[in-house]
């Protein structure tokens, strides 16, 4: 049987990325569903400006600076959450970033960024939190925000596909590990999604700015909004899912990966088509 939270109500819950994008969508669904916040992003002050408009609403929230990919700054925000909150019953591992471009074009430090921040830093934020988590024996919840490219990843997305394809590995892995402690895992993966992770993305190759302004056209046309995969995230760990595709791209491109992987590379190459002309 799958494990399910039921309700948020009351929970503690840790918001990773939640200064922006799903991460801050995320917060505030939670908020909303009364849970007791803890919120790190590398970005204090965006951070901070979250969490006051939510505390206004009524909300209570803690929030501080965390980056993911440095291990003791992430054990030390556990032991905070713990101090100050209490146990975890929830964790969202949003925090995420991109580089975008050709495999040979993206640098030795491009993959470390990646793989640092997208799937070190949820495997960082589980051995923090899991522990206390196990101990308390009051079940619990993890998502794994990952991206339809855990399944499906287009040539320019090489580094940051293979780090989603990873975190599907990891949320497989603590899926298993964590049964019989009444922990579940979803592992969700939405389509394009429009958020303000470009701002900050790596753009590789002879034309980034080309490359950048066609991604932000395709996001601007077919993104979703951050509120509806924070839905799917807060319904995920109420109902115990496990994988979420989330979007009409994600679901197709999950049930190609798996019926049809022959016919991705034609896919992709007609959405590299759409996103120049929009």
């Amino acid at each position: 049987m799958p494990h399910a939270l039921r309700s948020v109500a009351g929970r503690v819950a840790v918001i990773t990325g939640a200064a922006s994008g799903i991460g801050r969508a995320t917060a505030r669904a939670l908020a909303e569903r009364r849970a007791l916040l803890a919120l790190g992003d590398i970005d204090l002050e965006r951070l901070e400006t979250v969490a006051e408009v939510l505390r206004g609403e009524g909300a209570t929230v803690l929030a501080r600076r965390v980056d993911v990919a440095e291990p003791e700054g992430v054990a030390a925000f556990a032991r905070e959450v713990e101090r100050e909150l209490g146990t975890a019953g929830l964790v969202v591992n949003a925090a995420g970033v991109l580089v975008i471009g050709s495999f040979l074009d993206t640098t030795a430090d491009d993959w470390t960024h990646v793989l640092d921040v997208n799937l070190k830093g949820p495997a960082h934020v589980c051995r923090a939190f899991l522990p206390a988590m196990r101990a308390a024996r009051h079940g619990g919840f993890i998502v794994n925000v990952a991206s339809a490219a855990a399944f499906a990843t287009q040539s320019e997305l090489s580094a940051y596909g293979s780090a989603k394809h990873g975190l599907a590995g990891l949320s497989q892995a603590l899926r298993d590990e964590l049964a019989d402690d009444a922990i579940g895992v979803a592992l969700v993966c939405p389509g394009f999604v429009n958020t303000p992770i470009l701002e900050r993305a790596r753009v590789r190759g002879a034309s980034p700015e080309a490359q950048r302004g066609a991604a932000e056209r395709l996001l601007r046309s077919r993104g979703l909004s951050a509120e509806r995969v924070a839905d799917r995230i807060v319904r995920a760990a109420e109902r115990g899912e496990a994988i979420v595709p989330v979007g009409l791209e994600a679901r197709v491109l999950w049930l190609l990966a798996r019926a049809a992987p022959w016919s991705l590379a034609p896919l992709f190459g007609r959405l590299r088509r759409l996103g120049s002309r929009t």
